[in-house]
């Protein structure tokens, strides 16, 4: 017979047999959620995935995702054919039927950068109609200061009938995912568990150790947890800031970033890479900035940081059209390829938000875009809207500008010799992955223009 979630010890769940007896919900079923639904399962325990959008829901239950396929989908598939993952879009049963319920639903951000909460807040008026007594919610969003102990536990408290600490547990511990995290990176990672009551602070750091290799981090200062892990993402921003403001710089100079970059190494002052806005860019330091401004307080550098990033992709234009001009040639009717669409280099991942940006300015300004990536297909690639092409020839043929965005292994061996051939020459490459040799791009007769890499010579 299996204990109560809240009143678990270590001993109770130390083996994949006992961990069985427990069912857990993952709400949200984007890359945190399954994530988590894999660690969970490959622990031992029952995992449900729980997503309103049954297209998600459906190719779950075929094991497949657009993101770390490599390592996800053989787990999942796994799971699924043995009955120990499940995929629905019905939060009242899997709720009604599970000892732990995680919530991955994140907070919007409007185009003024405010934050809404009401989807996470009407996710968690769901769970609480069906919650059961003695479950154990642990929420896995970055939210504001207060929020879990404030909105979120009114939410669950209020259409359950249920206290908190009391019939049921509440914990928070959120963690964040880039683009090209591993299963065994996010496993090492440290992880941040907050709680108000004892029991649901235990039983969640319980839970996730089984999931991390490290001790986890306990803390019952709520509103410390959720501050701490806001800073941790405007470091990020601020870090990613500084770089893109280097690399404009270093173009100016007549520097290339990238060496400079390698020059530090892995040593104390390491340099960020520069990147476009929405590659890895969070948008959860507009939480902490929402915040910042209902206390009147301004936070200067996180908001110029924010501005700067939001900058580089108008920048990116500009080396573009600068590029064509070089070419003698103009913006307006040129032919433009992008080279690279997925997140992750050298595998799956869901397309950057920056591409479908970037192509909708290119072509605003009277570029013709097309679209190539070697690990998607036109089908995956639907949403964006525009053209792409099944093969680097294909993508190639009578270009006028190349533009890599991802640094997939197969760009940085581009055979030159023969792209000049089926180019329209002059014609530019526009490198914003630092993954191509500026002279040797050169001495094949193209244009070549980089981001942070100001060595270029024609």
């Amino acid at each position: 017979m299996s204990v109560s979630i809240l009143h678990i010890k270590p001993e109770d769940i130390d083996s994949i047999e006992k961990r069985r007896r427990y069912t857990i919900s993952i709400i949200d079923c984007g890359r945190i959620g399954v994530v988590h639904a894999c660690l969970l399962a490959e622990a031992g325990f029952r995992v449900i995935c729980i997503d309103a959008d049954q297209a998600i829901v459906n190719r779950l239950a075929k094991g497949k995702v657009p993101f770390l396929k490599h390592e996800i989908e053989p787990m999942l598939k796994r799971y699924v054919k043995n009955g120990h993952l499940k995929a629905t879009n019905d939060v009242k049963t899997a709720v009604s039927q599970s000892d732990v319920i995680v919530i991955t639903t994140s907070a919007k951000i409007d185009e003024k950068k405010k934050v809404d909460y009401s989807h996470i807040e009407n996710v968690c008026k769901c769970v609480g109609l069906n919650l059961r007594r003695n479950s154990l919610i642990i929420l896995m969003s970055t939210v504001g200061l207060g929020v879990t102990e404030g909105l979120i536990r009114e939410a669950l408290e209020s259409t359950s009938g249920f206290k908190v600490g009391v019939d049921f547990g509440l914990a928070y511990s959120p963690v964040r995912v880039s683009d090209a995290e591993t299963l065994e990176k996010l496993a090492g990672y440290k992880r941040i568990v907050a709680a108000i009551d004892k029991n649901s602070l235990d039983a969640a750091s319980i839970i996730l150790g089984t999931i991390v290799k490290n001790a986890v981090i306990q803390t019952n200062d709520v509103k410390t947890a959720e501050a701490a892990t806001l800073f941790e993402y405007v470091h990020q921003n601020v870090n990613a800031a500084l770089a893109n403001e280097f690399a404009l710089f270093c173009e100016k100079a007549g520097i290339d970033y990238f060496r400079a970059q390698k020059l530090l190494g892995a040593g104390v002052y390491t340099l960020a890479l520069p990147t476009l806005t929405c590659r890895n860019i969070p948008e959860e330091p507009y939480l902490l900035l929402d915040e910042a401004e209902d206390l009147n307080v301004k936070l200067r550098i996180p908001t110029i940081a924010g501005e700067i990033n939001e900058e580089i992709l108008k920048h990116a234009i500009g080396l573009i059209r600068e590029a064509l001009r070089s070419c003698g040639k103009t913006l307006r009717r040129a032919k433009v390829s992008l080279l690279g669409v997925s997140q992750t280099p050298n595998m799956k991942g869901a397309p950057k938000i920056s591409t479908k940006k970037l192509a909708k300015m290119l072509e605003t300004k009277g570029a013709k875009v097309s679209l190539y990536d070697p690990y998607l297909s036109s089908n995956e690639l639907a949403d964006l809207g525009y053209p792409f092409r099944k093969r680097l020839t294909d993508a190639m043929e009578g270009v006028d500008c190349i533009i890599i965005l991802t640094g997939h292994d197969k760009f940085k061996r581009l055979n030159l010799k023969k792209l000049k051939v089926m180019a329209r020459m002059p014609a530019a490459i526009v490198d914003f992955e630092g993954v191509m040799e500026p002279g040797k791009v050169e001495m094949e007769g193209f244009i070549y223009r980089g981001f942070g890499r100001g060595v270029w010579t024609k």
